[in-house]
């Protein structure tokens, strides 16, 4: 299986809208999502402090920042969760 992570940071109110799109789209795909607290890094603070709440999986380049949809992120779950 697996894992996606969603970097976030604890308050993040569009964090917890990219939850609410998310965990359905997970129940239905051979996933896991793993929250990354960019709090916790300098250099995740740097790479993601103004664009987060951000997917990616660590096999892939790609990413996908906020803003999306529940259409974008199903597309972008489904595009790599089979590779």
């Amino acid at each position: 299986m697996k894992t996606v992570y969603l970097y976030s940071t604890a308050g993040c109110h569009l964090c917890d809208l990219a939850w609410d799109i998310l965990a359905p789209l997970i129940s239905n795909l051979p996933l896991r999502l793993e929250e990354v607290d960019i709090a916790e890094s300098d250099e995740l603070i740097e790479r993601y402090g103004v664009r987060i709440p951000v997917l990616k999986f660590n096999d892939f380049e790609e990413e996908l920042g906020w803003p999306f949809d529940t259409t974008q992120a199903s597309i972008f779950l489904q595009k790599f969760s089979y590779e």
